[in-house]
């Protein structure tokens, strides 16, 4: 027993550095690759099903470092469009599951292609602890009072003005914190999105090079609100991707990637670590795949 009371106190602050870190550094896909990620709104905005895959693993060898996996799928017909965003998340012994289904309605302005989207998602979200992979008494209180959390509601709301080149988003994840501001948490969580870009084509065809700068602004509970700056360039007609992007909580993504005729995508990016937690481990390496039909 002296042995678990001992190892809880490190377990929590494991949870909540982990769970801090993931909400400082989003998955680095929802600034460029994936944009239904950051903002419900974005469901359905391509034509057709697009079916994208996210994998996160800290680089480090430590037993219980972050691990995030996420699957999106998002259809659209006429002006609707309709999403399924899956993730899980493993940090230490805790689990976390999220899945929400999204309905979106994209609505054009003109024939300049500009658009209002506006989306909103609900689903449910799920908590616990792996009791079987714990180091000491497994049928220790704190353990099942923690399991014991009933399994609620979630969801996010967004909207997002879109044209050939320029892009404005804001968005509200975490509708049932948002709405129960008194509500018991266990960790930190993101409470708003918001983000402008822009295209600049530099020259067409073949050797066609583009660069989309773009700036996000969004908060997360108990955290300095985040700025990330940073921009995407394309090359040989929009197919070979590079990414890098700053964020003001002292850290920084780098990406590259091909986009195989705007149909399928590979993209690997790195972020480092975030000033606080930088003595104590490393960044992150994320996968992303995308495949459109």
């Amino acid at each position: 027993m002296k042995k678990f009371v001992l190892y809880v106190p490190v377990l929590m602050v494991l949870l909540l550095c982990s769970n801090s870190f993931a909400q400082l550094n989003p998955l680095s896909a929802q600034y460029f690759n994936n944009l239904y990620l950051g903002n419900p709104a974005y469901a359905g905005q391509e034509k057709g099903l697009t079916v994208n895959m996210s994998f996160r693993k800290q680089w480090s060898n430590i037993p219980g470092s972050p691990l995030v996996q996420n699957l999106t799928a998002d259809y659209s017909k006429n002006k609707v469009g309709l999403g399924l965003n899956v993730s899980f998340d493993k940090a230490g012994l805790q689990r976390q599951t999220r899945v929400v289904g999204t309905y979106a309605y994209h609505l054009p302005l003109n024939d300049a292609n500009q658009q209002l989207h506006f989306g909103i998602s609900f689903g449910f979200m799920n908590q616990r602890l792996a009791d079987n992979e714990i180091v000491g008494n497994t049928n220790d209180p704190l353990t099942a009072n923690y399991n014991q959390r009933e399994t609620y509601m979630d969801g996010d709301f967004g909207l997002a003005y879109s044209s050939t080149k320029l892009k404005v988003e804001a968005a509200l994840p975490n509708l049932k914190k948002f709405f129960k501001r008194n509500e018991i948490k266990l960790a930190d969580y993101s409470t708003f999105y918001s983000a402008i870009s822009y295209k600049i084509s530099i020259s067409e065809g073949v050797d066609g090079i583009g660069v989309e700068p773009k700036l996000a602004y969004r908060g997360i509970k108990g955290f300095d609100n985040v700025l990330d700056a940073g921009t995407q360039l394309t090359l040989a007609n929009r197919q070979v991707i590079i990414m890098g992007m700053y964020h003001s909580s002292k850290s920084a993504s780098f990406g590259l990637g091909l986009d195989y005729k705007g149909n399928y995508l590979i993209n690997g990016s790195y972020t480092t670590q975030t000033a606080g937690l930088s003595n104590y481990t490393n960044g992150s390496f994320e996968i992303n795949l995308r495949a459109r039909f």
